[in-house]
């Protein structure tokens, strides 16, 4: 009888293995999933706001509103690890390949580069494809309104705030990932992955591909629903392609980065896997 799921030390195997393959994959294969991984994401993005915008505006249900937005968001990164796509954020586990020299690290750098701007085209076109659909203007216009709010929000973070919630972030997507690779059936590696994408969604954590749909989401709805919050032009202006880069991008890949080659992949690498030395 097959087993229902690895030991810690198989999972790091299968964690080297995959990477391996991940970082050997052609370009062509590789940008195409990495779109698709970035739709997949955005996906979960748009529908966790759309199932808790009304709870998200007031402050007595914000938390519930969290926790609701957490049980849909997860399916994104089901959506990428069954089917095989490539998601930046999961891909900082390539480092254990690298850590136990199955691979290289200019290889492994090229995997991210690529990864990375396949899953901003496939977020983008989430985007542009859900704004011109009208559900922006669900629930008396709310949604379009709570849509600038959260990217509002997540410009306005400080570079070390968005740094260390990008580190939480990626150290719980990444145990989801290695969860997966864990269970050795689909409903396995499916409850694997929800449960910490549930927590990173609840806390808050900032995931820079979840924000490459988050973030543009918002900056093309200002226009139509920044007016109704009542909030500043100042504080509008602010929402904007160049503060979408500097004041999130960077520091919350930063983070996610050290989240996942740190925390998860070094981690497990170092107390599980490496040799002592003679």
């Amino acid at each position: 009888m097959d087993k229902q799921f690895l030991a810690p030390a198989e999972i790091v195997d299968a964690a080297i293995k995959a990477g391996k393959t991940k970082a050997e994959r052609k370009f062509i294969p590789m940008l195409i999933l990495a779109i698709l991984a970035g739709a997949f994401i955005a996906f979960g993005a748009e529908a966790s706001n759309m199932a808790a915008f009304n709870l998200l505006k007031n402050p007595e249900t914000f938390g519930l509103g969290r926790t609701l937005a957490g049980t849909i968001f997860p399916v994104g990164l089901m959506l990428v690890v069954l089917s095989g796509a490539e998601l930046f954020t999961g891909n900082t586990l390539i480092s254990i390949t690298v850590y136990e020299k199955k691979t290289s690290i200019g290889l492994m750098l090229k995997n991210w580069a690529v990864v990375y701007v396949g899953n901003f085209i496939g977020s983008i076109l989430i985007v542009l494809m859900v704004a011109k659909t009208g559900l922006l203007n669900s629930g008396g216009m709310d949604l379009g309104m709570m849509t600038v709010k959260i990217a509002l929000g997540k410009v306005n973070l400080s570079f070390w705030g968005a740094l260390l919630s990008g580190i939480m972030c990626n150290w719980l997507v990444c145990l989801g990932v290695w969860l997966a690779f864990a269970a050795n059936s689909v409903q396995g590696k499916i409850l694997g992955i929800f449960f910490p994408i549930w927590l990173f969604v609840t806390s808050g954590f900032e995931h820079s591909v979840a924000n490459m749909y988050y973030i543009p989401a918002g900056i093309l709805a200002k226009a139509q629903y920044g007016e109704l919050l009542g909030v500043a032009q100042s504080e509008l202006d602010a929402l904007n392609w160049g503060n979408f880069i500097t004041a999130n991008l960077i520091p919350v890949t930063i983070g996610n980065i050290i989240g996942g080659i740190l925390f998860v992949a070094a981690a497990y690498w170092f107390a599980l896997h490496k040799k002592p030395a003679k």
